[in-house]
């Protein structure tokens, strides 16, 4: 059959997409050639109770800078996530789409801040409260009143031994109202080597609910997202260096302390084969982990096996469960991304 010029190259481009996994109706549809069709990666039956091997990514929002920092917003269904670089926070919910709900986000001119990045990890705490990691400000702060877009922030704490963090990146708190945060380099020009860098150490901090500031761990060359097993028995900690692509598990002694930490996984050598670093992560109420890492999100059982991973195509950084737990929200990259889980 002899094809005239008209039509050649949109067969040629159709046979591409369909040796790319791609079909001409997803592509006609916007479906970005970087984002895999097929995501799931199984590499244990047991991945299959979690999520089903053909489930699909879903683009919720695009067009960030670097998304980070989900949180599902309590009662509503919407998820709250930073654009970092930009000091923004966007707010996704199905009825409104993707809007700019907060801005700046975390470099109010609170501290001096060279970048003026803005929020890296969001949580709401016990009281419903927005909590945010802010790079700029270099602090952890609530946020107390907001009117449109502008917002007001009560410093939870700013620093350790009389001197700035660096930038808290990430954050939790844990079931007695204490917090455990991530203080790496990232929101400083030059990171280590910054003139505005105080604290000699990347470390992992704890904040009591006296307000004191005790120190979990300076060991880790880039300390990033954590979290604690059901039982909080456990406190992970990834770290997010190329050349130490990790996380560490810290054991809970009977004081309460997390301390003793170990390195539980080291993923270092995946770190050339695909996109992205051990950064944020969840638990499931079964121990298993949702890690982001190399090529997307990793599955790891509590005894440290790889069950498999979801595939973003693009550094992933962090992760979030939604309210019922149906659905994992993946910042990566410019992306909102969502997939639904089994539950």
């Amino acid at each position: 059959m002899t094809l005239s010029r008209r039509f050649a190259p949109r067969l040629l481009a159709a046979l591409l997409l369909q040796v790319a996994g791609m079909s001409a109706v997803q592509a006609a549809a916007g479906w970005p050639a970087e984002l895999p069709q097929q995501p799931v990666e199984v590499r244990d039956a047991a991945m299959l109770q979690v999520i089903s091997a053909d489930a699909k990514l879903e683009i919720l929002s695009t067009g960030h800078q670097w998304a980070e920092g989900p949180v599902a917003e309590p009662g509503t269904g919407a998820v709250l996530f930073s654009d970092v670089p930009k000091n923004q926070i966007w707010r996704w919910s199905a009825a409104t789409g993707s809007t700019l709900y907060l801005s700046p986000s975390g470099a109010t001119g609170h501290q001096k801040s060279a970048l003026s990045e803005g929020s890296n990890g969001l949580i709401f705490n016990k009281k419903s409260e927005l909590v945010l990691a802010q790079h700029g400000d270099r602090r952890l702060a609530i946020r107390t009143a907001q009117q449109g877009q502008q917002a007001k922030f009560r410093s939870l704490t700013e620093q350790y031994q009389g001197k700035a963090f660096n930038s808290p990146n990430d954050l939790i708190e844990l079931q007695d109202g204490r917090y455990l945060f991530t203080d790496p380099p990232y929101g400083l020009k030059d990171g280590d080597r910054s003139p505005d860098k105080q604290q000699p150490h990347n470390g992992v901090y704890q904040l009591g609910t006296d307000g004191g500031v005790s120190l979990v761990s300076a060991g880790l060359t880039r300390p990033n997202g954590l979290v604690v097993s059901p039982d909080e028995q456990y406190l992970y900690v990834a770290n997010s260096d190329p050349a130490a692509a990790q996380w560490w598990r810290f054991h809970r002694d009977a004081q309460g302390q997390y301390q003793d930490g170990q390195l539980w996984l080291d993923v270092t050598a995946e770190v050339a084969k695909a996109p992205g670093l051990p950064d944020g992560l969840k638990v499931l109420p079964n121990g298993i982990l949702l890690a982001t890492g190399p090529g997307g999100v990793w599955v790891i059982s509590p005894d440290r096996k790889v069950l498999g991973r979801i595939n973003t195509g693009v550094a992933a950084a962090n992760v979030a469960l939604s309210s019922d737990r149906h659905y994992l929200y993946i910042t990566a990259s410019q992306y909102l991304l969502r997939i639904k889980l089994k539950t």
